[in-house]
């Protein structure tokens, strides 16, 4: 083990320019608002979204289900925990074989209050349903829950190697805001 700085970035959104659209959800999707009984859907849409992914390095509860259910619990009991702020979505589909229709959790985002600001905790896509316009579709909802809670700015981190989010986040208006480094005790780090 030793301890790695990672790079990131605050990037943040002016609310006050948000026109919220109601986003139209690809076929075979639902887009559910926050509801205490579907925190362990949550936490399995997080753990499959970042297991594999720098960011378990960064937070390692989010490379193991029990850590990702800690921490989904964690966020929605705090008193600045914003639910309107906070979507799921699932995914049916039907097993070609049995016939069987699964429903697997496959995105995430939480959000939080903290001194006048909506703050993203964690947007999250199971990397095989990335590329379908979710995380466009998570952010869209967060932004509308901000809103209708009366806040006019919203934030969030992202690891600068992250290029994809980094690119989503810049397309639908962040900008970046400051350079922040996060310490994390690390076995290895892909260089």
């Amino acid at each position: 083990m030793g301890m790695t700085y990672f790079k990131r970035y605050r990037m943040e959104f002016d609310l006050r320019d948000w026109h919220a659209d109601t986003p139209s959800v690809p076929s075979g999707y639902e887009l559910l608002s926050y509801n205490p009984g579907l925190i362990r859907d949550h936490a399995l849409a997080k753990f499959n979204s970042f297991r594999q992914e720098l960011d378990a390095n960064v937070f390692p509860c989010l490379s193991r289900r029990d850590g990702c259910l800690h921490l989904m619990r964690e966020i929605s009991s705090r008193a600045d925990f914003v639910p309107e702020a906070t979507w799921l979505i699932r995914y049916r589909h039907s097993d070609p074989r049995s016939g069987a229709v699964q429903t697997l959790a496959v995105g995430t985002i939480q959000g939080l209050s903290t001194e006048g600001w909506g703050a993203i905790q964690n947007i999250g896509i199971d990397p095989a349903h990335r590329g379908k316009g979710l995380g466009s579709i998570l952010m869209s909802m967060a932004a509308t829950g901000f809103r209708s809670t009366g806040l006019e700015r919203m934030h969030l981190e992202v690891t600068t190697e992250n290029t994809g989010a980094v690119r989503l986040y810049e397309r639908l208006g962040f900008k970046r805001a400051h350079v922040v480094y996060k310490a994390a005790d690390v076995a290895s780090v892909k260089a």
